[in-house]
């Protein structure tokens, strides 16, 4: 796939969706999300998400009483080499305000791309069509990648 090229080397965000994709293996998306983790893998690149996304990615597991699924989630949060689950810091909040402030985002996109930019990544993965154009921030849709 072309567009992993361009994250050579490089610091990706990683939104929740994504991640749901690949774990629960959505067909839709699979091919570019499976690509995607599998590339980070092989330390092509270095992925950076919020804990944020822990507790986006456990609703579902929980609610359906899916221990192993849940389990999956937390293994590549914290245990996936070449990716790094950050806490949400004092100076991820603000950034995460100030981003709210001006692009009226929602407190979850804010946080997560406020997480991006802290930990200088230079895209965010996401399939989420709401979110602006943020300076320095390439956002990668997979809804355009899948169909490239």
């Amino acid at each position: 796939m072309e567009w992993l090229i361009q994250l050579q080397s490089q610091i990706v965000g990683l939104d929740t969706g994504p991640l749901i994709y690949f774990i629960e293996q959505n067909p839709a998306y699979l091919e570019v999300v499976h690509a995607f983790f599998q590339a980070m893998s092989q330390g092509e690149f270095q992925v950076i998400t919020s804990t944020l996304t822990l507790t986006e990615v456990l609703i579902h597991p929980l609610r359906a009483g899916n221990v192993e699924l849940a389990g999956q989630y937390r293994d590549i949060l914290f245990e996936q080499e070449n990716l790094t689950t950050v806490a949400v810091s004092p100076a991820i909040a603000e950034l995460a305000a100030q981003l709210r402030a001006k692009h009226n985002l929602r407190t979850p996109d804010a946080i997560q791309i406020a997480t991006a930019i802290q930990g200088d990544a230079t895209f965010f993965l996401t399939n989420d069509t709401r979110l602006p154009a943020i300076p320095n921030l390439e956002l990668l849709m997979l809804d355009e990648l899948t169909n490239q």
